[in-house]
C-alpha cells in the first residue's frame, strides 16, 4: 500500500464523514437521504473506496443517536456492501448492493431498536438510498469512469 493509495483511501473517508456531518439532521433513523451514500458506488471503481468508505461510515457514526449500534451494525453493511459493490458486473448494478443492504441490515436494527415495524422501516431506508445511490451516486459513476485522469487519481496510480 503506497502513501498515494493510503490518502485515496483517507480522502474518501473524509468526504463520507464531512458529508455526513454537514448534512446530519437528514443522515439519520429512518426518514434519511444520507447524500454521502452516493460514494457507495466507488468500489466498482477502485478497492481503496472499500476501507474508505468504511472508516468514513465508522466516523460517521460516532454523530449518531443509535450510538454503539450504528457504529458497530452500520458500519459491518457499509463494508459487506462495498465488497459488493466492488464486484458488479454492470456499472448499473454497482449502486444496488448499498440499497438492498442498508434497507435490509440498518432497516431490521432501525425497527429493532425504535421499535418501528420492519417492513415500513425498510422501505423508508431504501427509498432514501435510492436516491442517493442511484439518483446522485450512479451518474457520478458514469462521469468518472469517462474521464480516465480522475479514475486514476482514485486509484491511486496518477
Amino acid at each position: 500500500m503506497t502513501t498515494r493509495k493510503i490518502a485515496v483511501v483517507g480522502v474518501i473517508a473524509g468526504l463520507y464523514a464531512s458529508l455526513t456531518y454537514l448534512l446530519a439532521g437528514i443522515s439519520f433513523l429512518p426518514q434519511q437521504v444520507r447524500f454521502a451514500e452516493a460514494l457507495t458506488v466507488l468500489p466498482y471503481l477502485t478497492p481503496l473506496a472499500i476501507p474508505g468508505l468504511t472508516l468514513g461510515v465508522f466516523l460517521a457514526n460516532l454523530a449518531s443517536p443509535l450510538g454503539w449500534i450504528d457504529w458497530v451494525f452500520g458500519t459491518l453493511a457499509t463494508l459487506l456492501a462495498a465488497v459488493l459493490t466492488g464486484r458488479a458486473r454492470h456499472p448499473a448494478l454497482a449502486p444496488l448492493p448499498p440499497v438492498v443492504v442498508n434497507a435490509v441490515g440498518v432497516g431490521y436494527y432501525l425497527s429493532y431498536v425504535l421499535g418501528l415495524p420492519y417492513l415500513l422501516t425498510a422501505g423508508q431506508v431504501a427509498l432514501g438510498q435510492l436516491i442517493a445511490c442511484y439518483l446522485l451516486g450512479y451518474p457520478m459513476l458514469l462521469a468518472l469512469r469517462a474521464r480516465p485522469a480522475l479514475l486514476a487519481l482514485l486509484r491511486g496510480e496518477a
